[in-house]
C-alpha cells in the first residue's frame, strides 16, 4: 500500500509539472537516446580505419558493432524493470555514467580487442537509457495526446540519432580520425547527468518485478549463441557443427525461456503482453524495420567506401539523403499518430521501405547514383514513420505501471533488429566476396541483401494491415485491463 501511495503521489507530482519543466525532461531524455542511437551508427563508416590501425579481420570489426547492440539487446529489459523498482531516474544518471565512461575508454583503447571489451561497457549503460527514458516520458506526460506527441519527438530523434551516426562519423574520422567518434559522448553525458539531477523528478512503479537470473541468463545466451552462429556462417558454414550448434542450442534457450517465464511469478520479460495483438505486431515491426536499417547500414558503408572507394566523410555525406528525410517524417509520423492512430504510419513506412529494397535489388546494375541516394532517403522515410508507432503502441497498451517493462521489450526488439542486421547481411558480404571476386561477389551480395530489405518492408506492411484494426485494438484494451486486475490482486 506504501509503495502504491508513492507511485500515486509520483503521478500527481508529473501531472502538476510545469510545461517547461516537461519539455525539458523531454530534451534531456532525446539528447540520451541521440548519444546511444549516434554510438549504434557512427562506428560504421570508421571501420575501415579501424581495421588498418589495428590490423583486424572482418570479423572482428562486425563484433564491435553488433557486441555493443547485442549487450544493449540482452540487458534492456532488466535495466527497465531495475528501474521500475529503485527508481528510474537513479538508473538513468547510472546509465549516463557508464555509458560516458565507457566512450572515453573507447577512444584510449590499444586493440581491437580491448575496443571490443569497452564497447560492451558503453553498452551496458546505453542498455539503462532508451527504455527507462521512455519510461521517464511516459510518467511525465499523463494526457494520451500529449504523451503521443512526445513519444513521436522521442521516436524522431532516435531515429535520426541512427542516421546522423554516418555523418557525423564520416567527418570526425576524416579530420580527427576514428577515436574522435567516442569523444563527442563525455560533454554531453556530463550535462545529462547534472540535468537530470536538477529537473528529472523520481519515480518507480507500484508493483515493481524482482530480479529474474535464469531468465536473464536465457535472454543473453540466446542472443549470443543467435548472432555469433549467423556471423561465423562465413567461416564455417551453414552445415558445421559448430553452427549447428550454435543455432539449436539458441532454438533450446528460446524454447526454455518461453516455457519458464510462463510459469515465473515475477519474470523477466511479461508473456502476458503478447496477448496483445498491436503489442506483439509493434514487437515484430521493430525487428524487421531495425533489421532492414542495420543490414542497410552495413551493406552501404561498404559499398561507398571498398567499391566506390569514397573517403569516410563522402560516405557519410552520401547518408544525408536518409537523415533528412527521416528527420522530416518521424515528427509528421507523431502528429499523425497522435490524431489517427498508428495505422497510416505503419503502412506508409512499410511501403518505403518495401520500395527501396525492390528497386535496389532488381535495377542494381542498372541504377544510376541518384537513384541509389533515392533508395536511402525511401529507407530513412520508412523508418521515421514506422519508429513513432512502435514506441506509442508499446506503451499505449499497457498499464502506465509496466510502461518500462513494455518500453524495455520494444527497444530490445529494435536492438535485436540492429544485430540481426549487421550479423545477416554482414554475412551474406562476406561468403559473397570471398567465395567469388569482389566485384561480382559485391554485385551478388548487394541483390540478396536489398531482397532481405525489401522483405522486411514488405512484413512491416503486412502487420501494420492487421494489427491495427478494431479486433486487434480490442484485445489489446481487455488485456490491460486483465493485466491490471491482476495486479491489483497481487
Amino acid at each position: 500500500m506504501v509503495t502504491k501511495n508513492i507511485s500515486e503521489a509520483h503521478s500527481i507530482q508529473n501531472a502538476e509539472l510545469s510545461s517547461f519543466r516537461r519539455n525539458l525532461i523531454l530534451i534531456i531524455c532525446c539528447v540520451s537516446v541521440f548519444l546511444v542511437g549516434v554510438d549504434t551508427s557512427i562506428l560504421n563508416v570508421a571501420l575501415p580505419s579501424i581495421q588498418h590501425d589495428f590490423h583486424a579481420s572482418i570479423a572482428e570489426a562486425q563484433w564491435t558493432l553488433d557486441a555493443y547492440t547485442l549487450v544493449i539487446a540482452s540487458l534492456l529489459v532488466l535495466s527497465s524493470s531495475t528501474a521500475d523498482r529503485v527508481g528510474r531516474r537513479r538508473i538513468f544518471q547510472l546509465g549516463v555514467s557508464l555509458f560516458t565512461l565507457g566512450s572515453l575508454l573507447c577512444s584510449l583503447a590499444p586493440s581491437i580487442t580491448w575496443l571490443i571489451v569497452f564497447r560492451m561497457m558503453q553498452a551496458v549503460g546505453g542498455s539503462m537509457l532508451n527504455p527507462v527514458a521512455m519510461s521517464i516520458i511516459g510518467n511525465t506526460f499523463i494526457k494520451p495526446a500529449e504523451r503521443a506527441r512526445a513519444v513521436g519527438v522521442w521516436g524522431g530523434v532516435a531515429g535520426i540519432s541512427l542516421a546522423a551516426g554516418p555523418i557525423l562519423g564520416g567527418l570526425l574520422v576524416d579530420s580527427i580520425g576514428w577515436r574522435s567518434i567516442f569523444w563527442i559522448n563525455v560533454p554531453f553525458g556530463i550535462a545529462v547527468i547534472l540535468l537530470t539531477a536538477k529537473f528529472v523528478p523520481e519515480s518507480k512503479a507500484p508493483h515493481p518485478r524482482r530480479f529474474d537470473p535464469i531468465g536473464q541468463i536465457l535472454v543473453i545466451a540466446l542472443l549470443g549463441l543467435l548472432i555469433y552462429g549467423i556471423i561465423e556462417v562465413p567461416a564455417y558454414g551453414w552445415t558445421s557443427f559448430e553452427i549447428l550448434a550454435c543455432l539449436i542450442g539458441a532454438a533450446a534457450c528460446f524454447v526454455g525461456f518461453i516455457a519458464y517465464e510462463r510459469v515465473r511469478k515475477e519474470p523477466l520479460i511479461d508473456i502476458r503482453f503478447f496477448r496483445s495483438v498491436p503489442f506483439s505486431g509493434a514487437s515484430i515491426i521493430a525487428l524487421c524495420t531495425f533489421t532492414a536499417l542495420g543490414g542497410f547500414s552495413i551493406l552501404n558503408t561498404l559499398y561507398l567506401q571498398d567499391i566506390l572507394h569514397f573517403s569516410p566523410l563522402q560516405a557519410g555525406t552520401a547518408f544525408l539523403p536518409m537523415a533528412v528525410a527521416l528527420a522530416i517524417s518521424s515528427p509528421i509520423s507523431g502528429r499523425i499518430i497522435g490524431r489517427y492512430g498508428t495505422r497510416i504510419s505503419l503502412l506508409i513506412g512499410g511501403a518505403a521501405i518495401a520500395i527501396a529494397g525492390l528497386l535496389a535489388a532488381i535495377e542494381y546494375n542498372n541504377l544510376p547514383f541518384i537513384g541509389l541516394l533515392v533508395c536511402y532517403a525511401l529507407v530513412g522515410s520508412g523508418v521515421g514513420w514506422i519508429n513513432a508507432a512502435i514506441s506509442n503502441t508499446a506503451l499505449s497498451g499497457m498499464p502506465r505501471s509496466q510502461a518500462g517493462a513494455a518500453a524495455g521489450i520494444a527497444s530490445t526488439m529494435r536492438q535485436l533488429g540492429q544485430a540481426l542486421g549487421v550479423a545477416v547481411i554482414g554475412s551474406v558480404i562476406a561468403s559473397r566476396v570471398t567465395h567469388l571476386t569482389a566485384s561480382s561477389g559485391f554485385t551478388d551480395a548487394s541483390r540478396i541483401s536489398w531482397g532481405i530489405i525489401a522483405g522486411c518492408g514488405f512484413a512491416v506492411l503486412f502487420l501494420g494491415l492487421i494489427t491495427t484494426g478494431t479486433w486487434a485494438k480490442c484485445t489489446a484494451s481487455r488485456n490491460a485491463e486483465r493485466m491490471q486486475l491482476e495486479m491489483e490482486h497481487i
